[in-house]
């Protein structure tokens, strides 16, 4: 808009100007050699205007035919650069598609029509990386080395390849000296902080990290993170060696990054040792309410050294109260009671986490309350069963490396601040969920024994006795009399469904569990010297009865059993859950009155846990099944 006013202006004054001409009075007069032109002012000026016009013309003719040659250089020259940026950005072209050998061939094109081109040099070196030529790519990189235009690329390209071959020591060689020249250069800080942090060199990459932040590569927020953590990782390492220091540095770490669970259990830990416990304790919670973590509440377990078991559940609780409704806590809470012996806290902190967030370690921990508070060896594998297909625990998870301590950087990028406290992904079950019941979390009942279980009757088995063959012609005239079975029948008897009938030579392992009740001997079957008892009782193995000669022998010894030699022919052999059937109901009735005048004695011959007898007491015996509790 401007240009035209200024046209309009410029077109104006030489409008005005003729205007003023025309009107002006008179002839202008040439006379020359007797020849005389005499014309208007105006006309003058038109001609003298083009006579000028006429001259430069003239003057530029003859300039440009002096000057042909270099115009003509110069045109060819301009028409080489031409072709040659062509090329070049042919094979960038041809480079970013993938093409090796056409973005070689553009890039000698390129080189040959442009000389000394920085970003033809960098085609062909990129070209022969892309084309594995490593050795070429170096060379063309090293040349770039020697010209300060293209040393920043050289190193750069170097520094790649560096990292292509594996080689951290070059790598770093070449950041380091890539950030020393050009302070602002991005990617040489980054990779210098990178390998400084891999080199644990901590008080190096605190002077890196500062630069940085400096040179403005990262904000604030970022920066304080990352001095958190260095400052963390190098408290960690003079932890030993320097407690002061390294006290110092964890408070400074937790002070600008609150949520950095490491930073904060390293300061409560340090404070400990120097007896600082109310600091100690005001570090872990003002951490426990940002983020909870199983390290926070171990250290507030500890924060006094020397205090029992009841003190530390009683500070975990307090810590797990301050951000109420946390797995975190509950689990630290069900662990500390469960170093206390207080087995209902434990069992009730574990039952909100197993109906919540069922993890893993849960169910260990049930496993493990089983055991210590009722040594059920069979309710801990069922936990443990279920601990196999739970979820993962949480862990400390950086790039796919999963550990059990947080670090500092990536053990494979280098990257700082890696680490993060989640579940690892790819670890996990089979994705099968076990239904939780609250009937899994009551304590075990222990069997007891009244007179209704006494008398309880279960499906009967029939056992045959070898007959003797003294009394074999009695005894096939002699009617089975009807026997029932022994007064320590066990609460399970009842509630369980009936067993089918025992085979008369099947060994049962029912040593050290309940079952045994069945086969436990009566008092009034031992022998007794005082009153004369019944020396004859039945063998715990159902398997073969006593000969007929030891029966004789016993019944001669014995004389309230000599009597008959019915009583001789029958084993007093005693199966679990059995009685043995007899047609003779006016018999039954008999036995069942008597058995009902028996007192009710301890059901268990010996405790659950007990292991048997030995098997080499006797050989003869087949091999009984020991029953570890």
């Amino acid at each position: 808009m401007i240009r035209v006013l200024i046209f309009f202006a410029i077109l104006f004054a030489v409008t005005m100007g003729f205007a003023w001409m025309s009107d002006l009075p008179g002839v202008v007069s040439i006379s020359w050699q007797g020849y005389v032109w005499e014309k208007p002012p105006v006309i003058v000026g038109l001609v003298a205007g083009l006579a000028l016009i006429a001259f430069l013309l003239a003057v530029w003719i003859v300039l440009t035919v002096l000057r042909s040659p270099k115009i003509a250089t110069r045109f060819f020259k301009r028409r080489r650069k031409d072709k040659g940026y062509e090329a070049l950005s042919s094979g960038l072209i041809a480079l970013g598609t993938g093409n090796a050998k056409q973005a070689r061939r553009h890039g000698l094109d390129a080189d040959r029509l442009l000389n000394d081109e920085p970003a033809t040099k960098l085609l062909l070196a990129q070209t022969a990386q892309l084309a594995g030529r490593d050795e070429e790519a170096r060379e063309r990189f090293e040349a770039m080395l020697e010209e300060k235009q293209t040393r920043a690329l050289g190193l750069h390209g170097l520094f790649i390849e560096a990292e292509r071959q594996q080689e951290p020591v070059a790598a770093r060689h070449y950041a380091e000296e890539a950030a020393r020249e050009m302070p602002g250069l991005e990617w040489a800080g980054k990779a210098v902080l990178g390998y400084q942090a891999v080199a644990s060199h901590w008080e190096e990459a605190l002077k890196t990290l500062e630069r940085n932040y400096t040179a403005k590569m990262l904000d604030k927020k970022t920066y304080r993170r990352h001095r958190a953590v260095v400052l963390t990782a190098l408290a960690q390492n003079l932890e030993s060696g320097e407690p002061d220091r390294a006290y110092s540095l964890a408070k400074e770490a937790h002070g600008l990054a609150l949520d950095l669970v490491p930073a904060a259990a390293l300061a409560a830990r340090l404070a400990t040792r120097k007896g600082e416990i109310r600091k100690a304790s005001k570090l872990i919670e003002s951490t426990w309410r940002v983020s909870p973590h199983p390290d926070l509440a171990e250290a507030y377990a500890h924060v006094r050294s020397g205090d029992s078991a009841v003190d530390r559940l009683k500070r975990v609780k307090s810590l797990a109260g301050q951000r109420a409704n946390t797995n975190v806590g509950a689990m630290a809470v069900a662990r500390a009671a469960l170093d206390a012996r207080e087995f209902d806290e434990a069992r009730e902190q574990l039952k909100k986490v197993l109906r919540s967030e069922p993890v893993r370690g849960a169910f260990l921990m049930m496993a493990e309350l089983e055991e210590a508070e009722h040594g059920d060896r069979g309710r801990m594998r069922d936990w443990l069963s279920r601990a196999v297909h739970a979820p993962l625990d949480k862990a400390w998870i950086a790039d796919g490396v999963v550990s059990r301590e947080w670090q500092a950087v990536s053990p494979v990028t280098g990257k700082l601040d890696a680490f993060e406290w989640k579940t690892p992904s790819g670890f996990d079950d089979d994705g099968r969920g076990d239904v939780i019941e609250d009937a899994m979390f009551d304590a075990p009942a222990l069997p007891v024994v009244s007179a209704t279980t006494a008398t309880a009757t279960v499906e009967p088995a029939i056992v045959v006795a070898e007959e003797a063959p003294q009394a074999a012609a009695s005894a096939k005239e002699a009617e089975p009399e009807v026997i029932k079975a022994e007064a320590g029948v066990t609460a399970a008897a009842q509630e369980e469904p009936a067993k089918p009938a025992a085979s008369p030579d099947a060994t049962a392992g029912y040593e050290g569990t309940t079952d045994d009740v069945g086969h436990a001997k009566r008092p009034q079957d031992l022998a007794d010297s005082s009153d004369g008892g019944v020396a004859a009782t039945a063998t715990s193995d159902v398997s073969k009865a006593e000969p007929a000669s030891d029966k004789s022998d016993l019944a001669e010894e014995s004389p309230a059993k000599a009597g008959t030699s019915d009583e001789t022919a029958i084993a007093a052999a005693v199966v679990d859950e059995t009685e043995i059937r007899a047609p003779a109901s006016a018999n039954k009735q008999a036995a069942a009155d008597e058995d009902l005048k028996i007192p009710i004695e301890l059901p268990f011959a010996r405790m659950p846990d007990d292991p048997g007898l030995d098997d080499d007491e006797d050989e003869d015996k087949p091999k009984r099944p020991r029953f570890f509790n």
